[in-house]
């Protein structure tokens, strides 16, 4: 599995590849001169469900995330979730958006 990052001015998406299929998206806004992300969906083509690619894309925000030194609020159901269940990520996310 490859994970890309295509982000634009004011929006982007993490992609999981398998060669040239798409596995699954998680998409957001950018916001705040770029320093944050507004994650607003996560999904998971058919064929690809249960495989951890929601689990891998989210793995690549933390990663992106830290490196950049931005900051998250999750929208997405999936995202919310994933970061409440590990408080040791919430050092990426916006303060009070859980």
């Amino acid at each position: 599995m490859k994970i890309l990052n295509e982000e634009e001015e004011t929006k982007g998406r993490l992609v999981a590849l398998d060669g040239d299929k798409e596995m699954g998206e998680m998409t957001y806004s950018v916001a705040n001169e770029g320093q944050l992300w507004i994650v607003d969906h996560t999904g998971v083509n058919e064929g690809y469900e249960g495989t951890g690619v929601g689990k891998a894309l989210f793995n690549e925000l933390l990663v992106v995330l830290r490196a950049s030194g931005k900051k998250v609020m999750p929208l997405c159901p999936f995202a919310r979730a994933m970061f409440q269940k590990n408080k040791d990520n919430w050092d990426v996310l916006r303060h009070n958006s859980l």
